[in-house]
């Protein structure tokens, strides 16, 4: 049809800034180039900025209290038990290839977090790093499973085990899943009928996570001279290769979005976030743990406890409510009081040497014009993200730790990643105060489809 619109999305997972506009930039001729010819700048995340549900976000335009989803894992009831993984059975609003879908047109979308399992949209869909395996049934059609392992020889899912000091493996599997996740997209993108041809790079968030230490020598425990330090260098120019090879097979009617869900950035260390409820008596144990423990398999005295926390790149903190969770010692009445207390102690916490930390502690219902499912009591960023919240009790190290309780990890999320929109009638340059809500309904602008009353955001101009 001669007024077909079309859209490319390119997405690179911890897209930084200050990386590929900044630093790399000379580095990164293509995505220069490209940047020259368009709409750019950074772009402010969700809360929090975490993978799982940003992208799902910005196909929605809709937060992560309207999608009822607040990270990797979340409170399924009302109890102490361990969180449930969320999955693309959690995302129960149409994305952009459910409504392209609805208007009869094809859309593609390769490793976009949150399609697994896969769902039957108009045109094909390649499962997210969260597939449990190349063994499952990760792709719609099913058939396309067989045909992406032909071409590859083994299509990487992930980086496995990337949390590791075998570092030469990580890297190199890095490089390897990158190169792999271009040429895939590259072949979808000319075997497939489609008007949204959409797909995500992990490798940047991989290669952050693990080496970010070794690269920057900014960072708190960084090691000059190691023979990793020109590991961002090396990556961001491959990238580069590899995105130009992919656009050259992009066609010249189709509008090119180069985006990240967040941004990344140094990580000093882990803060024991529940080894700090219970030196604050926020948290009892009825016997201490011999070792490192996960809260939920901890001996707690819930009788007597008034908060609890889970972990990752930031805290989620929960209040033992009474008649809401099985044994809650928080009258309701007295809500609202308690968190304020726990957010101004927050406030008061110093870093090791008594520097003191910018920690931020959140209501959803604050944050979100809609809080659905169950939110965190409190969503905490500790120094900015510049520390993960660690739930592990003990770990022996006092309430700061160095090593991450889930592996050797140098990088934690920023809220500024990165957007870039060419070949869309957009006057080039810089852009200012855009948010990963923009997203959706920039997109469904681009793609001649109506805009949404459930959209957050704007149309980026």
């Amino acid at each position: 049809m001669p007024d077909r619109r079309r859209v490319v999305l390119i997405g690179l997972d911890c897209g930084t800034p200050e990386l590929l506009f900044d630093r790399f930039a000379d580095d990164m001729p293509t995505l220069t180039s490209l940047r020259a010819k368009a709409a750019w700048g950074p772009m402010t995340s969700v809360v929090p900025p975490i993978t799982m549900p940003a992208w799902s976000c910005m196909m929605s335009g809709q937060t992560p209290g309207d999608l009822g989803v607040y990270g990797f894992r979340d409170r399924a009831r009302h109890d102490y038990g361990p969180l449930a993984f969320a999955s693309s059975r959690s995302i129960r609003v149409p994305r952009i290839w459910d409504t392209l879908t609805q208007a009869g047109r094809p859309s593609v979308a390769l490793g976009v977090p949150g399609t697994y399992p896969p769902t039957p949209i108009n045109g094909c869909m390649v499962g997210c790093f969260m597939s449990p395996s190349t063994d499952s049934d990760y792709t719609h059609p099913t058939g396309l499973r067989d045909d992406i392992e032909r071409l590859t020889g083994g299509y990487i899912l992930d980086v496995e085990d990337f949390r590791s000091n075998d570092h030469a493996r990580v890297l190199q599997r890095v490089f390897d899943m990158t190169e792999q996740r271009f040429a895939v997209a590259g072949s979808l993108m000319t075997g497939h009928d489609w008007d949204f041809f959409s797909f995500v790079d992990m490798g940047p968030d991989r290669l952050h996570h693990g080496f970010w230490k070794y690269c920057d020598p900014a960072h708190p425990r960084h090691e000059p001279g190691n023979p990793y330090e020109h590991a961002f260098r090396d990556y961001y120019r491959a990238l580069d290769r590899h995105l130009a090879g992919f656009l050259e097979r992009v066609p010249p009617d189709a509008a090119i979005v180069v985006v990240s869900d967040h941004g990344g950035q140094p990580m000093e260390g882990g803060f024991c976030v529940n080894e700090w409820l219970i030196e604050q008596g926020l948290l009892t144990l009825r016997t201490k743990p011999t070792g490192p423990t996960p809260i939920t398999q901890a001996d707690v005295d819930w009788s007597q406890t008034t908060a609890w926390a889970e972990g990752g790149y930031y805290g989620r903190l929960f209040l033992n409510v009474s008649g809401r969770e099985p044994t809650g010692v928080v009258p309701a009445s007295k809500y609202d009081s308690v968190l304020d207390d726990i957010v101004a102690m927050l406030a008061k916490l110093t870093k090791p040497g008594g520097v003191p930390m910018n920690n931020r502690g959140l209501r959803p219902s604050e944050v979100y014009p809609v809080v659905n499912g169950i939110a965190p009591d409190l969503i905490i960023y500790f120094d900015d993200l510049r520390w993960r919240a660690m739930a592990t009790i003990g770990l022996g190290e006092g309430l700061f730790a160095v090593d991450n309780d889930t592996g050797p990890d140098h990088a934690n999320h920023a809220e500024q990643g990165v957007v870039l929109v060419a070949n869309a009638g957009l006057d080039p340059g810089p852009r200012a105060n855009v948010s990963l809500y923009d997203m959706a309904p920039t997109l469904h602008d681009l793609l001649g489809l109506p805009s949404s009353a459930a959209h957050r955001g704007k149309v980026l101009t």
